[in-house]
């Protein structure tokens, strides 16, 4: 069977070996270098490493927990049952995981896990120790690799997918496409995820006619510090090692919004910290200077505070939420099949139903290596019927040219701006109507460039965001909706940055 692979993530990389080792002829697509993905980026680290007292049945309650009661319970008993031979697997791969004084793997505490559960590697450097791992047995493998290659549309015949057309025009057939491209933080102007997170996955499926679900809950991190060098991730391990959140006058507040104060789950520690922001106009920092070893067990985010200027060790640093993780996606079974015969979703392009409306930290590698396994073996599988249940969302306006009536036109930048405004952290009704009314007056320049693909692909994939937010007229997870009239001036997310 020839299976085209496209994205070089954990659940690409994973699948891809999977399928190879199965014997299948394995193509893997690359839209930029491998390594350039959002694994590579991963400071925190993979869930899964049971001490005493700790289950897979704790761990799936937690991660249902964290999701607000949102999450698929099939698909969640599939993750956590998957954790103990995904971590064998990566260890047989040569990931070398931190290790305690007796030897076995060091476990970490990360907000909303009930016990010290999350294995690292290097430290702050596990998603780069798990990209190369992998990344050094997919080329010592029999798989075709091409980089530079930007898939833009799945090739279907009579509803099937049957092969990828790229940007360039090159069209490869094959008889299973699996999707493994990432998520879509670059619907944002402040995002942890690098930049090639353009939705291209979801864009693709959406104009195949599949079924895509949950779109409304972005996860923005709490902890970000953005300055003028951009973005940066402070781990949610440093919170779990002791680091706690304090106002301009140095008073920590997050036990007056939850029990387990930094330790809460990450929607109710971001919308804590933005409410904190814009209620004193000074941003809410990050106090680390209590936490022993910061450099020892955290030397990714160590080197890079110090180049920008930050001694973290002797004072707080400023910190801000940024959209950071996709909960929703293609709509999936436990295999990774989706409604289109010959194609398969893995990692954050899919919406298996595992994160709910809130993803647990850590449970992205973890989700992305498990999924990625099941998805490589189903391909031989005869085709059961699909058991998805939710239904395409509406195209807003589709791939139609339409007239901008007022406002300026279309460009990435407006779209973030719109998206950082509108369909934010915090939202309201009136906001995301609005915002649906934006994006569907603009269309994308017909895509001849990467560029242009790119925010081609945005502009889908913000459609389908905006109007799941709309549609979703309770709050839950991730999806906020301020409910009075008294908590609309406080609806200047640009302040969160601003306050700088």
């Amino acid at each position: 069977m020839k299976v085209l692979v496209v994205g070089a993530g954990i659940a690409g990389l994973t699948a891809a070996l999977r399928a190879d080792a199965l014997g299948h002829d394995v193509e893997m697509l690359v839209k930029g270098r491998l390594r350039e993905g959002s694994t590579a980026h991963a400071q925190g680290g993979i869930a899964g490493e049971y001490g005493p007292g700790d289950s897979a049945a704790l761990h799936a309650l937690d991660t249902m927990h964290a999701g607000d009661g949102h999450g698929d319970p099939v698909a969640i008993a599939a993750l956590v049952d998957g954790a103990a031979a995904t971590l064998d697997a990566l260890i047989d791969a040569g990931v070398p995981f931190d290790r305690a004084a007796d030897g076995s793997i060091a476990r970490g505490l990360e907000a909303a896990h009930s016990l010290p559960r999350i294995a690292h590697a290097g430290g702050d450097a596990t998603g780069r120790a798990i990209s190369d791992a992998l990344t050094a047995r997919l080329q010592a493998s029999g798989v075709h690799v091409r980089e530079q290659a930007f898939a833009a549309d799945l090739m279907t015949d009579d509803g099937r997918v049957h092969g990828i057309r790229l940007v360039d025009g090159t069209r490869i057939g094959a008889d299973a496409v699996i999707l493994a491209t990432g998520g879509a933080g670059q619907l944002y102007p402040f995002t942890t995820n690098p930049a090639g997170t353009t939705g291209d996955g979801i864009a693709m499926a959406l104009r195949a006619g599949a079924p895509v679900a949950d779109l409304e809950f972005v996860q923005f991190h709490p902890t970000v510090l953005i300055d003028d060098a951009g973005a940066f991730l402070i781990s949610e391990a440093v919170r779990g090692a002791g680091a706690v959140l304090v106002d301009a006058e140095g008073r920590r507040f997050m036990f007056d919004e939850h029990p387990d104060g930094e330790l809460a789950p990450r929607d109710v520690v971001a919308r804590a910290v933005a409410r904190q922001a814009l209620a004193q106009g000074s941003p809410v920092r990050l106090d680390a200077t209590d936490v022993a070893g910061l450099a020892e067990h955290y030397p990714t985010i160590d080197a890079e505070l110090r180049r920008r200027g930050y001694d973290w060790a002797a004072e707080p640093v400023p910190v801000s939420p940024a959209a950071h993780y996709l909960m929703g996606g293609i709509v999936t079974d436990t295999d990774g099949r989706t409604s289109l015969p010959g194609l398969w979703a893995v990692g954050e392009t899919a919406r298996t139903g595992v994160h709910g409306a809130n993803r647990l930290a850590s449970n992205s590698l973890l989700e992305g290596a498990v999924f990625g396994a099941l998805a490589a073996e189903d391909l031989g599988a005869p085709p059961p019927a699909f058991a998805g249940h939710d239904t395409p969302l509406p195209r807003s306006g589709g791939d139609r040219v339409r007239p901008v009536n007022d406002g300026p036109g279309f460009s990435r930048a407006a779209l973030q701006h719109v998206m950082w405004e509108q369909v934010g952290l915090l939202r309201d009704d009136a906001g995301l109507a609005d915002a649906v009314r934006t994006l569907d007056t603009w269309d994308a320049p017909q895509p001849r460039t990467p560029a242009e693909q790119e925010d081609a692909n945005l502009l889908v994939v913000a459609r389908a965001v905006a109007s799941a937010a709309l549609a979703r007229t309770d709050s839950l997870g991730a999806h906020f909706r301020l409910s009075s009239a008294l908590e609309k001036p406080t609806l200047n997310q640009s302040a969160l940055i601003g306050v700088r």
